[in-house]
């Protein structure tokens, strides 16, 4: 037996404490990789008051008067190609995108990247998570 061989022999559950430790610190990136990634609420707040982000709310019309992010700007999803004044002229802008739960947020965000718009966040979790977190929401009428 050659010497790397004999290495990994004689130290076999070294190798493996190693390969299960690595696993075990890949796991939380795995795991957000698969839930489509995005900001947290509290990171949100941190865009919004700090580098004054402009919260784009993608739910249908009804949906956001039952409930949205104070001060977020209200474009359907499936007019979001044809919105205008409703988005910041300026692409540098960060934008946070929001609806329900994430999913239309993250169609959204791409579709608002292809536009050009360079700094675009999902809210992880959408507006159940900034519920959660208990952060204002404000309604309106529909």
């Amino acid at each position: 037996m050659g010497s790397t061989q004999e290495f990994f022999v004689q130290n076999w559950y070294l190798i493996a404490a190693a390969l299960v430790s690595g696993g075990l610190l890949a796991l939380p990136s795995l795991r957000r990789g698969a839930q489509g990634g995005g900001v947290s609420p509290a990171e949100a707040v941190r865009l919004i008051n700090r580098e004054k982000a402009v919260v784009v709310d993608v739910c249908e019309p009804a949906e956001y008067a039952a409930g949205h992010v104070v001060g977020a700007r209200s474009v359907p999803l499936d007019t979001l190609e044809k919105a205008g004044k409703e988005l910041p002229s300026n692409k540098t802008l960060p934008l946070v995108v929001v609806c329900a739960s994430g999913a239309r947020a993250n169609k959204a965000a791409a579709l608002l990247r292809q536009r050009g718009h360079e700094n675009v966040q999902v809210l992880a979790g959408g507006m159940r998570a900034w519920r959660e977190a208990n952060l204002p929401v404000e309604t309106s009428k529909a």
